[in-house]
């Protein structure tokens, strides 16, 4: 049985090099590849596939875990393989909670490890690359992994990054201001930052803000 798989990601590059891959395995097909959400959105309401593979950073100005929220509404029946470009262990348990199958790191070598993970989460189980999964366990064991980044603490995060207090992002969204603190202390030990200033960059190197 042939498995029927797609493919999005930002990069031409990215997208011959696993169409190169799987072309030696008869087992997978790669029946489209996307360079854009909107074109993978509309090919997944057409026919979705077994698998998806789909880069990180494909929708300039969406974090991955809002990405992966719009293409699993598409398609949730599809196992989603995330290709990432950092190695971060939070962000790996954040996608595997949102249901994604599994994560490789773009670095990895990925002609190795695609067929294995593909093998792997069409078996029903997580699949992670060897430095995704490496991050991973120490984000376990730092103690870091206690609190999710959900839609509240991305959407505060969004607001300070556009310049907004505290005080006025609590107006704008109608809650207590000692919830706001509350949410970016939240924030600051997830991205291991010690002031605002420092949040917003670690925010931007994982592109939850620009």
């Amino acid at each position: 049985m042939t498995v029927r798989i797609v493919v999005a990601d930002d990069m031409d590059l990215a997208l011959e090099g696993i169409k190169t891959i799987l072309r030696q395995y008869g087992a997978f097909q790669v029946t489209g590849t996307y360079r854009a959400l909107a074109d993978l959105l509309d090919a997944l309401t057409a026919q979705p596939p077994e698998v998806i593979l789909l880069g990180d950073r494909l929708e300039p100005g969406m974090d991955v875990l809002a990405l992966v929220e719009r293409v699993r509404q598409a398609a949730p029946h599809a196992r989603l393989l995330v290709m990432g470009s950092l190695p971060d262990g939070l962000i790996v348990q954040e996608l595997l909670t949102c249901g994604v199958a599994g994560y490789l790191y773009k670095p990895d070598p990925l002609s190795s490890c695609l067929p294995e993970a593909l093998r792997v989460v069409l078996r029903g189980r997580p699949y992670l690359s060897p430095t995704a999964n490496a991050e991973y366990l120490l984000a376990v064991q730092s103690g870091r992994a206690g609190w999710q980044l959900d839609t509240e603490g991305r959407e505060v995060l969004r607001q300070l990054a556009q310049g907004f207090r505290p005080q006025e992002i609590a107006l704008l969204r109608g809650v207590p201001v000692r919830r706001v603190y509350w949410v970016i202390d939240k924030l600051r030990r997830r991205f291991g930052a010690e002031t605002n200033e420092h949040l917003m960059a670690r925010a931007a190197e994982e592109g939850f803000v620009s």
